[in-house]
């Protein structure tokens, strides 16, 4: 069973009613397979060469780590908690959950810190983050939504990034849905240079180090302690890179295309488990539609939220305040 919702109240212009396409039967908005343009101003094709070779040589640095030469458990490990501390508290937490829905309020030192852990999954800066899924939210599933899979899925997967749009990838595009954030001069600054990049590769030093110190404190010697450092810079860094990424990149494609509904919204998207599982509850998606503040995306009990009671273990030690719950949860505000 269903609850209809209606689209959020947003600091954006909502889509124009005409652009939400009826079931002429029910009168309600259509849910039916449907086919979109790609997003305007995208044509003609400007390319953005320099995502498209990160994102070819992040995959392909990524590789090395299935020989038998680079591969340890402790690696593996590296990775799983990596995608964890990097891609769930830094993309799910803070740029998701805080930034772009203001889900609960934290003090800004922290803010900044997650943030630069953010950044540490090379998913763009924070204000080109939220400039992207906010207008998303403003347009779902719509012809202006930068991702919508229903231009067709590898476009709402990745084929999106790696073509201009003027709406979310220009300067102006990006300030028009961030003001926010450009009141802060930490993002600000981040939008004026590209300074910011330099936390990757420090991050990867840093992780490889890790690995160097513990593999010469568990064997004994230099070789052991090169080996365990490679295995860790390929498992910790690059592979847990790809793996954000495309967990990132299934909210958008496959929570748009496959799973349940809890609420009729005016766009396709879908609570899928599997996602939810690998995302630490981002997808739980069509719950987060019908209500985008929200920091529990999980609504039923059964939709475990990981990223909702990491963001109350914030809320115990003093770091996280004003969460906001759930409409159907009854209190607003904790």
């Amino acid at each position: 069973m269903t609850t209809t919702a209606t689209r959020p109240v947003s600091p954006l212009p909502a889509a124009p009613a005409n652009e939400i396409p009826m079931d002429p039967e029910t009168g309600a908005p259509a849910t039916v397979a449907r086919k979109l343009d790609l997003p305007e101003g995208v044509r003609p094709y400007v390319y953005r060469w320099h995502v498209i070779i990160a994102i070819a040589l992040i995959h392909l640095a990524a590789v090395p780590a299935f020989f038998p030469a680079f591969f340890s458990w402790s690696g593996v490990a590296v990775m799983v908690f990596g995608i964890y501390f990097w891609g769930m508290i830094g993309i799910n937490v803070c740029y998701h959950r805080l930034l772009t829905h203001k889900g609960f309020v934290t003090p800004k030192w922290f803010e900044h810190v997650l943030a630069m852990i953010a950044v540490c999954n090379l998913e763009g800066t924070p204000a080109a983050w939220v400039a992207a899924h906010r207008r998303h939210h403003q347009h779902s599933d719509h012809q202006p939504d930068p991702h919508s899979p229903l231009v067709n899925f590898l476009w709402g997967h990745i084929l999106w990034l790696f073509v201009e749009n003027p709406h979310v990838d220009t300067a102006e595009g990006v300030k028009k849905y961030c003001v926010d954030l450009f009141r802060d001069p930490f993002y600000k600054s981040m939008e004026e240079n590209k300074l910011w990049l330099l936390l990757y590769p420090a991050h990867a030093v840093l992780i490889t180090a890790l690995g160097f110190g513990v593999g010469l404190w568990s064997t004994g010697t230099t070789e052991g302690a090169w080996s365990l450092a490679w295995s860790w810079l390929f498992w910790g860094v690059f592979v847990r890179t790809v793996a954000v990424w495309h967990i990132t990149w299934s909210v958008n494609s496959f929570t748009h295309t496959f799973g349940y509904r809890n609420y009729e919204t005016d766009e396709d998207s879908r609570n899928n488990w599997w996602v939810a599982i690998l995302s630490g509850g981002e997808g739980w998606h069509n719950n987060h539609h019908a209500d985008q503040r929200a920091a529990a995306h999980g609504h039923k009990w059964w939709e475990f939220d990981l990223t909702y009671w990491t963001i109350r273990g914030f809320r115990a030690v003093g770091l996280a305040k004003e969460l906001v719950q759930p409409k159907e949860w009854g209190e607003r505000k904790i």
